[in-house]
């Protein structure tokens, strides 16, 4: 008797269709937190490549430049969550 297997179906989600960096022509700046913080979730936790619509280019910098930025105290490594 043939086992019956579950269809896993992939959501694709709805990112932007170009990079965010691209069509504001300007580069990830670890000065500017405000364009960081649209790239991060509600706890800091860096929005991945497939959801945020960004190239891989400008997805590499972005996540160096928040690093730096965390290190330099301007963006929390963690959200105190209660």
């Amino acid at each position: 008797m043939a086992k019956k297997r579950k269809i896993r179906r992939i959501q694709k989600n709805n990112a932007p269709k170009e990079c965010y960096f691209h069509v504001e022509k300007k580069e990830p700046n670890f000065i500017d937190v405000a364009s960081l913080n649209k790239f991060l979730t509600e706890r800091s936790k860096i929005i991945p490549k497939s959801r945020s619509g960004l190239c891989g280019k400008h997805q590499k910098r972005l996540a160096e430049e928040v690093k730096r930025a965390r290190y330099m105290a301007l963006l929390p490594f963690a959200v105190n969550v209660k």
